[in-house]
């Protein structure tokens, strides 16, 4: 059986880690090379950076603090944020990154997930998918969640795979940063739906809400931020929790 994945999330503003609730009410969180290195030592499987504002702003994710991350741990590493084109990703993937999401450009030109996964590899590119429930429904939204669309996420993730994704990363805004609980419903519909690896994203408050969402929700990892960033759980500790329900996760 394989091991499920704990991925602390670097979400950048302006070079320095961030965290808000439900996408607003920003704090910092941190530096964020000091904070790659810890959780790299302390048993990270994998490590995600997301640009938070890089969409919006209509610019590139900082290649240089990328570099940064990177020379400083030994675990894979995601990175995300104003993804707009192939030399995009291979300016990342030159700095150091091991996988890169897409989001909004994806959305907006599903055709770049082709031509990214026939480039670079499925196993390279990501599909990040900000979601939210209107009216009864998933509803995909872009530009750092500032934007709704009419596409289902479960009908938006099933093609994105079928175009080449080999991930998804899935965040309920819902969710995010209220310490509730992951959003069960949507991650298991997703990961029942898709035949890649699910991400799931949003919402993690405690060590039982990691189990909720492996056992209930059928997620390959989960992915969390602030509970981390400030201290409330450490990885070592939630890895053994989960090791004691017989939840497979890599031991240090």
């Amino acid at each position: 059986m394989l091991t499920k994945r704990i991925i602390p999330c670097l979400d950048i503003r302006d070079g320095q880690t961030v965290k808000g609730v439900n996408f607003v009410n920003i704090r910092r969180a941190g530096d964020p090379v000091e904070l790659a290195r810890a959780y790299a030592a302390t048993g990270a499987d994998e490590l995600a950076f997301l640009d938070i504002t890089a969409t919006i702003e209509k610019r590139k994710t900082f290649a240089e603090l990328v570099a940064r991350i990177a020379h400083a741990i030994n675990i894979p590493f995601t990175v995300g944020g104003g993804i707009r084109s192939a030399d995009d990703v291979a300016r990342l993937l030159d700095a150091g990154a091991d996988k890169i999401t897409v989001n909004s450009a994806a959305v907006r030109d599903p055709g770049i997930i082709d031509t990214l996964a026939s480039r670079f590899g499925s196993q390279c590119i990501v599909l990040a998918v900000d979601c939210k429930r209107q009216a009864g429904r998933s509803i995909v939204f872009l530009d750092g969640g500032r934007t709704p669309t009419s596409r289902t996420t479960l009908e938006w993730a099933k093609e994105a795979v079928s175009r080449g994704a080999g991930e998804i990363l899935l965040t309920s805004m819902d969710h995010d940063g209220t310490k509730q609980g992951f959003a069960l419903d949507i991650t298991r519909d997703v990961s029942e739906g898709v035949n890649v690896p699910v991400i799931a994203s949003g919402g993690a408050g405690n060590c039982a809400h990691f189990a909720e969402v492996f056992e209930t929700a059928k997620a390959d990892a989960a992915l969390a931020a602030s509970i981390f960033h400030f201290g409330e759980i450490s990885i070592p500790d939630l890895k053994t929790y989960l090791h004691e329900r017989h939840i497979p996760v890599r031991l240090t």
